[in-house]
């Protein structure tokens, strides 16, 4: 029995229990990809995250749900880094690269002395989208709501920025209440994408310098429900704003909240850029430490 120690922090919030939890591991020498699961799986976070050495770029992060593997995953990402430099493991680095299966992405350690915290900042992948062809009317009932819930004067879409997930803008504030989902659902309702997530979203706020809020309901895949607060899905949800609402704006500074819901307030600032017929797209937030424990495997 090997133990392996599990730090927990909580992103996306500088207060514990709130935003998103994700499970870091910092040291996986001699940890295989089947043992990777299986400490996520006993963790039992939306994602755990095994911080290794790369030849390509200063760290390797791998991310796994308690089911399977993700490409990226934006909470665990500013987790991950949160406690390298708090830590002292990044020395006085503030630029860094990590490896993913989604890419090579740059990480910037931002230091905002006024709010005395530091801020992790990562460039995600160009943004793709992809057109939904499944039952609206099925998609909202899988999600507790009735059709006319959502927004038909925008497009529902496959989004990815680092993972896929599935944009559906929704009208009102208070249908997010309503919500329950039934993720079984899902796969046979996303007949293009049957493994991705569902992310449910609008522009009415209850942070007034918020500019959408959401929700993030897993695939069943995954072995859990829902996400507290997604960096990834975030990013993708300034990618379309920029795309879809926006199209004549150059630049844009977003701030995304979520999680209330779950009583797990957080914040994901997002940042857009288009660069001619591309988006630059970051996001950025910060963690707090909550604890660490030992898996055994």
């Amino acid at each position: 029995m090997k133990p392996v120690t599990v730090y927990h922090y909580d992103a996306f919030s500088s207060e514990k229990n709130k935003g998103n939890p994700a499970g870091v591991v910092l040291d996986t020498e001699g940890l295989k990809e089947v043992d990777m699961q299986k400490i996520a799986l006993e963790v039992g976070f939306n994602e755990t995250v095994f911080v290794g050495p790369s030849s390509v770029a200063d760290y390797h992060l791998r991310f796994f749900t308690p089911g399977h593997e993700m490409p990226l995953c934006g909470h665990a990402t500013i987790a991950s880094i949160y406690a390298l430099q708090t830590k002292g493991i990044l020395k006085d680095k503030v630029d860094i690269t990590i490896e993913t299966k989604a890419g090579i992405l740059p990480i910037y350690i931002v230091d905002d002395p006024s709010a005395k915290r530091i801020y992790i900042k990562m460039e995600q992948i160009a943004p793709k989208f992809k057109d939904f062809n499944g039952s609206k009317q099925e998609l909202a009932e899988s999600m507790g709501l009735l059709v006319e819930d959502i927004d038909h004067d925008l497009p529902i879409v496959y989004g990815n920025t680092g993972t896929w997930t599935l944009l559906v803008p929704i009208k009102k504030l208070a249908s997010f209440v309503e919500m329950n989902p039934d993720n079984n659902r899902f796969p046979a309702i996303l007949n293009e994408m049957p493994r991705v997530s569902v992310h449910p979203f609008c522009f009415e706020t209850h942070d007034a310098k918020a500019t959408m809020h959401a929700r993030h309901f897993s695939s069943p895949f995954s072995g859990t429900k829902e996400d507290a607060v997604t960096g990834t899905a975030s990013g993708v949800m300034g990618a379309y704003y920029a795309t879809y609402v926006a199209p004549a704006s150059s630049e844009f500074n977003l701030i995304v909240e979520q999680g209330l819901e779950m009583n797990k307030d957080g914040r994901v600032h997002v940042y857009v850029k288009k660069k001619q017929a591309e988006l630059a797209v970051s996001i950025q937030g910060t963690a707090v430490y909550v604890t660490s424990f030992i898996v055994k495997i």
